[in-house]
């Protein structure tokens, strides 16, 4: 939605293609390496390409790095050194947020974001991944109905 009213919804299409790759890889599927490197590619630059005076610039820059962040834990040597910075990007991209916000009981998207990091810690350590996957889908909805109302 940022990125389509920016005018870099092919940039985004390429990112998500890579997030969809690992989504798969989650499943059983084989990483496609040429989607990782694409998502690797434009996560690294498409918040420089999105104009700064549009709303929603700092959570697109923060977002970006969030899934290049991701991209990079696909490859086993640097799950280590990149998992908490990750979560720091997910946390630096919910509070860059343009707007008031409201997802059930929740009036700022960070205090959702540490719920939604700690919900998925407690999933993950309890029921394994196709458990964390489940309550991913349902979060990233909530997340995109934020969106939606942002752009109108």
């Amino acid at each position: 939605m940022l990125t389509e009213r920016s005018g870099l919804l092919d940039r985004y299409s390429l990112i998500m293609a890579g997030v969809e790759s690992i989504v798969a890889f989650l499943d059983g599927q084989e990483l496609d390496d040429d989607l990782l490197g694409s998502a690797f590619a434009e996560s690294w630059s498409l918040d420089a390409r999105y104009p700064t005076g549009l709303t929603g610039h700092g959570f697109v820059k923060g977002w970006t790095s969030l899934v290049f962040g991701t991209v990079v834990l696909t490859r086993p040597k640097q799950q280590n050194i990149v998992a908490a910075q990750t979560l720091d990007f997910a946390s630096k991209a919910v509070a860059a947020w343009p707007s008031a916000i409201r997802i059930d009981s929740f009036d700022s998207l960070a205090r959702f974001e540490l719920t939604c990091q700690q919900e998925a810690k407690d999933r993950l350590r309890k029921d394994s991944l196709p458990a964390l996957w489940k309550l991913t889908e349902v979060r990233s909805k909530q997340y995109r109905q934020v969106a939606e109302r942002l752009v109108g």
